[in-house]
């Protein structure tokens, strides 16, 4: 069977996609794909779950969230981020749950601003967090053995145009994000937080 990667196209996408095709068929998906997938548009999910399901397990590292100072961040701005972020990654687990074999999993993304904000990431951290909260209160309710965890990593060594943000914060390569994606697939843990490069 096939592992599902949504957000395949970023940094860590592409990572994930090169580790996981090593052990497993892979399908990568994005915006600009063909299928493509857009978490502003849940029937994007639902029509690719139908055209390629089941799958083995499916791997979430798309979603978008604003990073402004907190008083530049608007109801609209927190809105959007939860929908894209958040609320992207729980439809995706509770639309494809039924497309996913017995004892597959769930991998999600979160982040390391969680417990480390810098200036401007109010709303990341906010989000980000509900991500894990998500993550440990899913997993015991998902049935037939099915396994959900995030992967959350601090400042990725390509995404060079952040690290002004993140001055003081050690970097991690997306090689090394994707080997803990691979973990999270490969593995037997559930409900866990991975912390890559913190």
């Amino acid at each position: 069977m096939t592992v599902l990667v949504i957000g395949a196209t970023g940094e860590i996408g592409r990572a994930a996609v090169a580790a996981l095709s090593e052990h497993y068929d892979v399908l990568g998906v994005g915006r600009s794909t063909t299928p493509a997938v857009d978490f502003t548009r849940p029937d994007t999910l639902d029509a690719l779950f139908a055209d390629h399901a089941p799958f083995e397990a499916v791997v979430v590292l798309g979603g978008e969230i604003p990073f402004a100072p907190l008083g530049e961040l608007t109801r609209d701005n927190f809105e959007s981020g939860l929908a894209s972020k958040f609320l992207g990654q729980v439809e995706t687990v509770q639309r494809g749950t039924a497309h996913v074999a017995d004892g597959g999993s769930f991998t999600l993304v979160s982040g390391i601003l969680t417990d480390h904000p810098v200036a401007g990431s109010a709303a990341a951290s906010a989000i980000n967090s509900a991500v894990n909260g998500f993550v440990v209160g899913a997993a015991p309710e998902l049935p037939r053995g099915i396994r959900i965890n995030a992967v959350s990593p601090t400042v990725v060594t390509e995404s060079v145009q952040y690290h002004g943000a993140f001055r003081g914060f050690a970097q991690v390569p997306a090689a090394e994000v994707a080997q803990w994606v691979l973990r999270s697939v490969a593995g037997e843990q559930t409900g866990q937080i991975f912390r890559a490069g913190w």
